[in-house]
């Protein structure tokens, strides 16, 4: 194995892990309750959950932003730059987490008009959101720290954290909950311990392996007027990136829902094998994340267009290998997840949508990473609108004809053309001959 092999997986694979992980939380809080007696806690945790993933969400920008904005900083070898941008990203979280905290009624109640759930449920939900809203400091900070470790290459720190924060919501919610008989609100206690407990672990490895690096954050200007432009320039575009992609995500579920209860169980089922490729290719991108901003923060053109061809070769081994695997494994992974034996049976109706997942996607992801590395935040945009325009238009044009497979061949065709719209916008980008730090204003 070669140095940039090396290289990509030393970042790649504690990513793929810290990927893994993030599911646990939700899991957790979901097993505990499951076992106080009554549906409505099931519900209730699921509709907070469900919130909280879509608000955090669309504020997934700090760590993508500050993470390509850091690495290019850290390839020129400018350690008063990556102390600021740090600097800038967690002014920016701590800004809008307190945003949240302080419009947190108008938020739930304008979340919940789109709810249909129990006044049982909703109010329990209701308990949840408020109390797991005072993580929104911690969990935004995380952000900004987690992009910021990517950023300087280190991908373990971040693992250490999303472990930290699972043993730390285990234990906290089960005292809560067993010990305490707490019920939803031991679980919201629980799961907001473990933000904070994730955010010190943060500050901890910090201090312990950057801190001689912080201290150059009081030099100069943090919040100058050209450095902060470029900062909030890179971090809008990926914002309105999230959107589209939110639009397309909750579209594909709402309308499975229309088919009926079976088709959305057997869409809801299919997209974990989505969602578990997603896992393994975002380790990549966050590697080509690290390693294109570094390269180009260097002006080293040879070592940046190296890491693009040994990324779409892992990236191609992957998707083969999925591929594979669902095609020889994939409706007994299905059986794992549920023993309803008509989702099972309908499911095969659509399995072979699932099949060309990896094919069309992978190279959407890759292409994310490098953009962000490159901070050619301008390009994921301008790919993200193509794709999603052309989603919309393919499921409403085919819709009365092929049903669910319309929305099916919609999201598979989406998934290929944000590759596709990348690489098309970013020739520019893989092509020039010198390598400087790339802002696509185009």
């Amino acid at each position: 194995m070669n140095k940039t092999d090396r290289q990509i997986l030393h970042i790649a694979l504690p990513s793929i892990i810290s990927n893994i992980t993030v599911p646990l939380l939700g899991l957790v809080d979901v097993t505990i309750v499951g076992h106080l007696g009554s549906a409505s806690y099931i519900g209730a945790i699921a509709i907070g959950g469900m919130l909280f993933n879509m608000i955090y969400w669309i504020f997934g920008f700090l760590r993508m932003g500050t993470g390509g904005l850091t690495a290019q900083a850290y390839g020129q070898q400018d350690h008063v730059e990556t102390a600021r941008i740090l600097s800038r990203s967690l002014a920016a979280g701590m800004l809008l987490a307190l945003l949240l905290v302080a419009l947190q009624y108008p938020i739930r109640a304008l979340a919940f008009l789109a709810i249909d759930a129990s006044p049982e449920v909703r109010s329990m939900a209701a308990t949840y959101f408020h109390i797991c809203i005072w993580g929104a400091p911690a969990t935004l900070g995380l952000y900004s720290l987690t992009g910021w470790f990517i950023g300087m290459q280190n991908s373990r720190f971040p693992m250490y954290i999303a472990i930290t924060q699972n043993i730390v919501n285990i234990a906290a919610s089960l005292f809560f909950v067993f010990a305490l008989h707490m019920k939803v609100e031991g679980v919201a206690l629980g799961t907001l311990i473990a933000q904070y407990a994730g955010l010190a672990m943060a500050v901890l490895l910090c201090l312990h392996k950057y801190r001689p690096l912080c201290q150059h954050a009081g030099r100069g200007r943090i919040f100058g007027k050209e450095a902060m432009s470029r900062f909030f320039s890179v971090n809008r575009d990926i914002f309105f990136r999230t959107l589209c992609i939110v639009a397309v995500t909750v579209f594909f579920t709402s309308t499975g829902a229309a088919y009926g209860d079976v088709v959305l169980a057997v869409n809801t089922l299919l997209m974990q094998l989505f969602t578990l490729f997603s896992y393994i290719m975002d380790g990549f991108a966050y590697a080509g994340e690290a390693l294109s901003g570094k390269h180009i923060g260097a002006g080293d053109r040879t070592g940046f267009h190296r890491t693009v061809r040994h990324l779409f070769g892992w990236g191609i081994a992957s998707a083969t290998a999925f591929t594979l695997l669902y095609g020889l494994g994939g409706k007994e992974f299905l059986g794992l997840l549920t023993n309803d034996t008509n989702v099972i049976q309908a499911s095969g109706d659509y399995f072979l949508w699932t099949l060309a997942i990896p094919a069309a996607g992978f190279s959407a992801f890759l292409l994310d990473g490098i953009c962000i590395g490159a901070t050619a935040t301008r390009i994921m945009l301008k790919a993200i609108l193509t794709a999603s325009v052309c989603f919309f238009l393919l499921y409403y044009g085919l819709h009365h004809r092929l049903g669910n497979h319309a929305l099916w061949l919609a999201f598979i065709a989406y998934l290929a053309l944000r590759g596709a719209a990348q690489a098309f916008f970013s020739r520019k980008l893989l092509r020039q001959e010198k390598i400087h730090t790339f802002v696509d204003k185009h």
